[in-house]
């Protein structure tokens, strides 16, 4: 999901631990308005046991994001912070800043620093292959989130298939707009599973007769998102339709047509809760997002680590479903506004 090339490692460090083997839900994140407040995160479905760390005390692993600004990337974090609380295990977040070159030096810099097993979320899914092959070959298991890295140093993936989730959305536009019209995209180029989303929604929206319009270039990043956006509708009056493939690129989406006064004119869809997406939601003219289990997808990769660490068998694959939020059912999701 992601961004440029830079060099030193920035760190936000995180270490936790409370002994603990149940599960036991828990929604002690901050919230983000009143709305999410009166809505609760659900917790862990269960927890496993951590063993001990080779050489006695407890298990370290490592979560390594593409940054921390976006609510996504906060709310994996929460939810692997509230496994590993619970299962006792020291866990340390670092931040890539947006940085696949950061990204990999983040995950050789935890393997320095002798931990079991690296949580990451690619921001370039080849780029990070040779970081991920050294960490495998120290003995460090790798579990993978979010961003699919098609590699055997890989011990487990959590997530969510991009494109077939993109297609859905696809298919959930065509039925909105009768098979007809064109849309604008906002995305994100330098994101290989945003380019998987527009795919599966570009296939999907083809196959049932509506037309690819103007794709511009958020580079997740909000602001250059709201540009990208703003020029896409200046530049096609007549557009009615427009995707965001994700969180950056859905907030500087919603914020043009704010800014432009188009809420009457233009159809947004997109990818992933934001508090602008949700009054989006509540204004109509945001018709649909993407939603992704962001607790779960932390529950799920801090759960496989502690038992790859541990020995114990782990799936290869951990999907985690997505469900498309729309102005009828947004207020069942507001304790996604949470970090």
């Amino acid at each position: 999901m992601y961004k440029k090339i830079g060099a030193v490692l920035a760190a936000a460090v995180v270490m936790t631990g409370v002994a603990a083997c149940e599960a036991r839900p828990t929604s002690s994140a901050p919230a983000g308005n009143n709305l999410a407040a009166s809505a609760e995160i659900p917790g862990p479905e269960n927890v496993p046991s951590a063993c001990p760390a080779p050489g006695g005390g407890k298990l370290q692993i490592g979560l390594v994001t593409p940054n921390l600004q976006a609510l996504f990337f906060n709310q994996v974090s929460t939810g692997a912070k509230t496994v590993a609380d619970q299962a006792g295990v020291d866990l340390q977040v670092v931040s890539a800043n947006d940085d696949a070159i950061q990204q990999s030096s983040a995950v050789d810099n935890l393997v320095a620093k002798k931990v079991q097993a690296i949580i990451v979320a690619a921001i370039d899914t080849e780029g990070i292959k040779p970081a991920v092959q050294r960490a495998a070959k120290a003995g460090v298991k790798v579990v993978a989130v979010d961003a699919i890295v098609a590699d055997p140093a890989v011990s487990t993936q959590v997530g969510t298939s991009n494109a077939e989730s993109g297609r859905q959305m696809g298919d959930f536009l065509a039925k909105l707009a009768n098979n007809t019209g064109k849309v604008g995209i906002v995305g994100a180029l330098n994101s290989t599973i945003q380019l998987e989303r527009q795919k599966g929604f570009v296939d999907a929206i083809k196959a049932k007769g509506m037309t690819e319009g103007t794709v511009v270039d958020g580079k997740n990043v909000q602001e250059s998102a709201q540009s990208a956006a703003e020029n896409l509708l200046t530049s096609s009056p007549d557009l009615k339709y427009v995707y965001a493939t994700g969180e950056p690129a859905l907030i500087g989406l919603v914020a043009g047509v704010n800014n432009q006064k188009a809420q009457s004119r233009i159809n947004v869809v997109g990818w992933d809760l934001s508090e602008s997406a949700m009054d989006g939601l509540k204004a109509g003219f945001v018709k649909g997002v993407v939603q992704q289990n962001t607790f779960k997808f932390g529950y799920e990769s801090m759960g496989a680590a502690i038992k790859a660490s541990c020995g114990q068998t782990v799936e290869k694959n951990i999907p985690v479903p997505t469900q498309i939020v729309t102005p009828e059912n947004v207020d069942s999701f507001a304790y996604y506004l949470k970090k």
